[in-house]
């Protein structure tokens, strides 16, 4: 397996320096946001010829670019506007991660929020969009990888597996990102891994803990959670609550060796934890410890 560091660790960065910092503490690739609004990602008016030289100085860092974060979520919309823009941005997404040679798009499966109704008709929609662009995706050496969120239609590990596996194309697979699971269902993750581990294609850690016990999970969007409804709060990996020395030695034993990407929440919560040449570090040395002892 490989570490990863997410540009949601680094808001007061741009991506380049978040590459440089990553390289420093000794990560292997950077995993991009793209999203207008926000100092750390790729944006619609990103020129290819900045990607291509953006992909020039990873190459003189030593990093990778594992993949590229879409936040667009409307592919199952039946609103053909709503659904052409995600489809617009996930091509866009296809493009970039093409010419720096990443192979992983994050996709939200679907927008799906408390109180919607329709779920049978938008999962159809979901995966005809999802094969279309699969198809399109393939074409370019590309894997959409479906993520367990909240305020999707693939939140926990059943559904998120049964959706995959209805998309069925074989670069398609599953984001699995057992702290969402931990907050949203809590679902042990052995029963998530051997649900889902035919189809996990990449892997995102982060840590939490609860703000108070049996606090109900809520959020009003797809992308994160607002600071009054938040049950949970964010800590160094290694400090919160899940055990990732099993989850990873779980992994390991399903045959899983691809990225474990830190999603450091500080874009949502600086509040929580350090910025992340203090807290990424932290965690990407827990993490490499780890790794050490499979190894071993």
């Amino acid at each position: 397996m490989k570490i990863a560091g997410h540009t949601m660790g680094t808001p007061e960065l741009t991506v380049l320096e978040a590459a440089k910092l990553f390289s420093e503490i000794g990560m292997d690739a950077i995993e991009i946001i793209y999203q207008e609004g926000y100092k750390s990602a790729l944006h619609e008016s990103t020129t290819d010829e900045e990607i291509l030289e953006l992909k020039r100085e990873l190459k003189k860092l030593g990093i990778g670019a594992s993949g590229i974060v879409s936040y667009a979520s409307d592919y199952n919309q039946p609103d053909e506007n709503r659904r052409k823009a995600a489809i617009q941005d996930c091509r866009r997404c296809i493009e970039i991660a093409w010419m720096l040679g990443a192979h992983f798009i994050r996709i939200y499966g679907g927008t799906f929020l408390e109180g919607d109704e329709n779920f049978d008709e938008k999962r159809k929609i979901l995966v005809s969009t999802m094969r279309m662009l699969a198809d399109e995706a393939k074409e370019k050496n590309v894997a959409l990888v479906l993520e367990n969120h909240f305020n999707t239609m693939t939140t926990g590990p059943q559904i998120t597996y049964d959706i995959v596996s209805e998309i069925d194309r074989d670069n398609v697979g599953i984001l699995y990102d057992q702290a969402n699971i931990g907050f949203l269902s809590g679902e042990d993750y052995r029963k998530c891994i051997q649900i889902q581990r035919d189809k996990i294609f990449y892997v995102h850690v982060k840590d939490f803990k609860f703000k108070a016990e049996g606090r109900k999970f809520s959020a009003g969007s797809v992308t994160h959670v607002n600071e009054e409804e938040r049950a949970v709060v964010t800590r160094i990996v290694g400090e919160g609550i899940l055990p990732w020395k099993e989850i990873i030695y779980n992994l390991h034993e399903v045959g899983y060796d691809g990225y474990l990407s830190l999603e450091y929440e500080r874009r949502w919560h600086p509040m929580d934890i350090p910025e992340a040449a203090v807290g990424m570090a932290k965690s990407a040395a827990y993490l490499r410890e780890i790794l050490g002892t499979l190894e071993g």
